[in-house]
């Protein structure tokens, strides 16, 4: 990595590292490079369709700098685009890998990052940028051990700083005087309590008959940790068996995860990442005897609480479409009651769409009150649907299905329009939803234990779900 480039919104830098292997103009390059790039995705300048900052290649190859052919990574954060070029060979998944860290430790630092945030704290975005990346090699990265080294920014210290009181810093530990480099020395807390957060999403593609082409599981566990001392952790799973590929934080001991399937470690202050897995496909037959891929077809499908079925004409200038989802019997979510949460089917229209009109209706199959209170009920269980101009795209949403019946259904019907003779729509629909206590890998925390310390932490769990559907029509 050659450096670290912050645009603001209008492609302006505001911080930039030292480029101290390359001439004066070399990051101006990239940024003028970056900039025209980016000017060519602007609707204006795209006749065929409208596109957002997200249509931008990651990765831009510019042929020509100060300093010879160079790439350029960049991500968008709080409206601020982070630019890190590189001349050399390198693998840009290394450089993600930075931007993201980095992110993480402002983040940490700033609680928001966004200009107004950025300007008034200038003197620590350098300063911290300076820490983490050191002549393009990245150095420090532990926020734990930043925070020993630049102080965070806050109320007190301003007041302080402005006063011209100084001295007070001594009472803070030296710079690198911990013996475990993730974790600060002296680390007291009022409360010990440390407290896990596990997320798995589901990414699958559905074929036009309902059968499971494709699906991936992905398994993420936060840590938020406030405990005194170095306290020395165990931490045991019910169906460990379902890691698979599991990526760790530098504080878990590996060895022991490979004869135990248990995760011991000292962990940093705060919030980290403690582990990121993928699920094997076997795990989530719930511990019962190998079965065929079709028996274990059917039960990643009961994964997925809805069916959905459409319609979709293609006319002159236009078109119009059905959606019917309805609940998929045998699924976890609806077995055990789990609430399903913010479903959202999205279709991309054609380039030349210009409007869509639709009317959603929900059937609770015979399930109500009666009544106009049992009317409203079920116009907000309808969801609301909304066209997206920029995007082109049409949303449904509906917010919570609630405790639906076999034969409950929602529906959305509608049509759109096109300045395109022969419309082209996306041949395929998204949904997205999310159950808040229920994991697809069926993995539970056992047990937590502590060592090296004498007090009894408080452990809080919370488990969620979320899945990305793609079904082909």
């Amino acid at each position: 990595m050659d450096g670290l480039i912050i645009l603001d919104g209008s492609g302006r830098p505001i911080i930039q590292s030292n480029f101290r292997n390359h001439p004066p103009s070399y990051p101006l390059s990239i940024v003028d490079a970056f900039n025209d790039a980016l000017s060519k995705t602007l609707p204006e300048n795209r006749a065929t369709r409208s596109v957002d900052s997200g249509d931008l290649d990651p990765v831009l190859y510019i042929s020509s700098t100060a300093s010879g052919p160079a790439i350029c990574c960049h991500v968008e954060k709080g409206g601020l685009r982070f630019l890190c070029p590189a001349s050399q060979d390198i693998d840009p998944l290394f450089i993600f890998a930075f931007l993201e860290r980095f992110l993480s430790v402002l983040q940490e630092y700033l609680q928001d990052i966004s200009l107004a945030v950025l300007k008034e704290h200038f003197d620590v975005v350098y300063q911290v940028l300076e820490e983490m990346l050191d002549d393009g090699k990245p150095l420090t990265t532990e926020s734990n051990t930043l925070r020993d080294i630049v102080l965070p920014p806050s109320f007190f210290n301003k007041v302080l700083s402005v006063a011209g009181v100084s001295g007070l810093s001594n009472a803070t530990p030296a710079p690198f005087s911990s013996p475990i480099p993730w974790r600060k020395a002296g680390v007291r807390h009022n409360k010990n309590e440390i407290y896990f957060d596990i997320t798995e999403d589901l990414d699958a593609i559905m074929a036009r008959n309902g059968t499971l082409l494709s699906s991936t599981i992905w398994g993420r566990i936060d840590c938020n940790s406030r405990l005194s001392g170095i306290p020395d952790l165990n931490l045991s799973f019910i169906n460990s068996k379902a890691f698979s590929d599991p990526s760790f934080h530098a504080c878990v001991r590996l060895q022991k995860f490979a004869q135990t399937s248990s995760l011991s470690f000292v962990p940093p202050d705060g919030n980290f990442v403690l582990m990121e897995y993928q699920v094997s496909p076997s795990a989530v037959t719930r511990g019962s005897t190998a079965m065929s891929s079709g028996g274990l077809q059917n039960q990643l499908l009961n994964f997925v609480p809805l069916i959905l079925k459409s319609k979709i004409e293609v006319g002159e200038k236009g078109g119009s479409f059905t959606f019917t989802v309805t609940p998929r019997s045998g699924s976890e979510q609806l077995k055990h009651r789990l609430g399903v949460e913010n479903v959202v089917l999205s279709l991309g229209l054609d380039s030349g769409a210009i409007g869509a009109f639709c009317t959603a209706s929900f059937n609770s199959g015979g399930q109500g009150f009666g009544g106009s209170r049992d009317k409203e009920r079920e116009e907000r269980a309808a969801g609301v649907w909304a066209w997206e101009p920029n995007k082109k795209t049409l949303r449904w949403t509906i917010p919570s299905l609630g405790s639906p019946s076999a034969s409950s259904t929602w529906t959305l019907k509608g049509t759109w329009t096109s300045t395109e003779q022969v419309p082209r729509p996306c041949r395929s629909i998204m949904m997205h939803f999310q159950t808040p206590h229920m994991l697809f890998s069926g993995i539970k925390v056992d047990q937590l234990r502590m060592t090296s310390e004498m007090y009894k932490p408080f452990k809080g769990v919370k488990i969620a779900s979320k899945a990305a559907v793609e079904w082909r029509w």
